[in-house]
């Protein structure tokens, strides 16, 4: 039978002896005391994640098992339990079917957009000289900052009916009054046109700096030895680039996947300036829209919402697990 030998704090573990055996009382008493020293340190802080995230969410998990009402609120009185009844209504007898389609497709259009614009311009910015890039960074960041209601007011107004920038350029390019008094956001195909536009406008810019981040740890000598090799700028990046980016654009894809599934504030001040709501739902205006004062049947959207996010993302929480693991 093998033996092995191990070290541990208190020397050398003798032979068929278990890793754990050598500790000294000493040795246990300092780690129960850097375990309970963590502990106090994350206290604080799961109080506050308990207070404002799990009991919200256990409440809206009971809450949608229930027709609980405004009118129960107001009362006082407890609401009946419906089991999935708010879930069978939900899928059956509503239009969260299309609004949850159509909130998937925005998103996956929304996703592949933003990481293909911000790579490639995070990959410009490292061929640009000093002042072209400065020059670049101040332009994204002053997209980036802008707050969004902002931002859908200025690209409101430049897509507007009768003072729009769109419709007077359009019709000085075709020489007619064609465009004259045209609704970009009245028709859903162009409103979301308009609304892929500012979200994009605003979301490069983060996955750009990221990329362009983790571009700076790429070593120089690889480079140099995959352009020496004679390899094509595409393969130079795919095989030699991307494995040194897949960590950092893993994190931001599952990001822009979350964001882009839960945006609000552009569709409903879109909708605000003439778009028609019944066709331009997303899950959050749809949720902000649906039965004022139906708690049970908002809380099972919600509940919906969260389990797709969780869904989506948990392919990146298995992979960090993993690594740590390693």
């Amino acid at each position: 039978m093998s033996e092995t030998r191990a070290l541990t704090t208190g020397g050398e573990i003798r032979r068929g002896q278990r890793p754990g055996a050598q500790l000294s009382a000493r040795d246990k008493a300092r780690r129960r005391r850097d375990a309970r020293s963590g502990w106090t340190l994350l206290g604080p802080s799961l109080i506050i994640l308990g207070v404002m995230v799990g009991y919200p969410a256990v409440l809206m998990v009971i809450q949608s098992f229930t027709d609980y009402t405004v009118k129960n609120k107001v009362q006082g009185t407890l609401p009946a339990f419906v089991g999935l009844d708010n879930y069978i209504d939900l899928f059956t007898q509503s239009g969260f079917p299309a609004v949850l389609m159509r909130s998937l497709g925005l998103m996956v259009v929304l996703t592949v957009l933003i990481m293909t614009i911000g790579t490639l311009v995070a990959v410009l910015m490292t061929r640009l000289g000093r002042a072209w890039r400065i020059l670049v960074s101040v332009g994204l960041l002053l997209a980036w900052a802008m707050p969004q209601l902002v931002a859908t007011v200025v690209w409101g107004w430049i897509f507007d009916t009768q003072y729009g920038l769109v419709n007077w350029t359009l019709n000085t390019i075709t020489g007619t009054s064609d465009f004259t008094n045209h609704s970009w956001l009245l028709n859903p195909w162009s409103f979301y046109m308009v609304l892929i536009i500012i979200i994009v406008w605003q979301s490069v810019p983060f996955v750009a700096f990221t990329t362009y981040a983790g571009l700076g740890q790429v070593p120089g000598e690889v480079l140099e030895a995959a352009s020496l090799d004679g390899a094509h700028p595409w393969k130079r990046f795919w095989f030699v680039v991307f494995p040194y980016l897949r960590s950092v654009l893993t994190v931001v894809l599952v990001l822009q996947i979350i964001w882009n599934l839960r945006i609000f504030t552009q569709v409903y001040a879109l909708q605000s300036r003439g778009g028609l709501a019944s066709e331009t739902n997303v899950l959050g205006t749809y949720l902000f829209r649906q039965g004022v004062g139906e708690f049970g049947a908002t809380a099972a959207i919600g509940v919906v919402m969260v389990i797709l996010l969780l869904a989506l993302s948990w392919g990146y929480v298995r992979t960090t697990l993993k690594e740590e693991e390693l």
